[in-house]
């Protein structure tokens, strides 16, 4: 069984699919869209996930702003909760730790974040190391990853 959390993603993923295919005008038609695909979904909750994605209620329906060519870390608050530490190792390289099977889904967002302190990473199924350039890169790459998972302990 899917947690919420990956439900969730597929919701979002779906509504964001929705919306570039079809005109919706009301929360109440993307309800009724989901619920036909088989996804939980009330209105609330398409509220929150519309609020989370960026979209903006214009004269032809709802619409998702363009997606940028790097996303500056933007798609980092949809692995947030996946995260569980962030840790240095060394002058140049950071220790994440996730939820069980959710580092390489994490990694994959650091990569497209396409940060300059990021040089890779390397994942497991829990854990992903991040190397940097240096020390001072690692400082700074430290700080923004924890701005981004604000609920992060060292």
């Amino acid at each position: 069984m899917p947690s919420g959390s990956a439900e969730q993603q597929r919701r979002r993923l779906a509504i964001s699919r929705l919306l570039r295919s079809h005109a919706i005008h009301r929360q109440s038609e993307l309800v009724a869209m989901l619920r036909a695909e088989g996804f939980s979904a009330t209105q609330s909750s398409v509220s929150r996930d519309l609020k989370m994605l960026g979209a903006a209620r214009l004269e032809h329906g709802y619409s998702l702003p363009e997606p940028e060519p790097t996303d500056n870390g933007r798609s980092l608050q949809f692995v947030a909760d996946l995260v569980r530490n962030i840790r240095t190792a060394g002058p140049y390289l950071l220790v994440i730790t996730t939820a069980v099977g959710a580092a390489q889904r994490v990694a994959v967002t650091l990569d497209r974040t396409a940060w300059p302190e990021i040089v890779g990473t390397v994942s497991g199924d829990d854990t992903i190391f991040v190397a940097t350039v240096n020390a001072a890169q690692q400082r700074r790459l430290s700080a923004r990853l924890r701005e981004h998972f604000r609920k992060t302990t060292t």
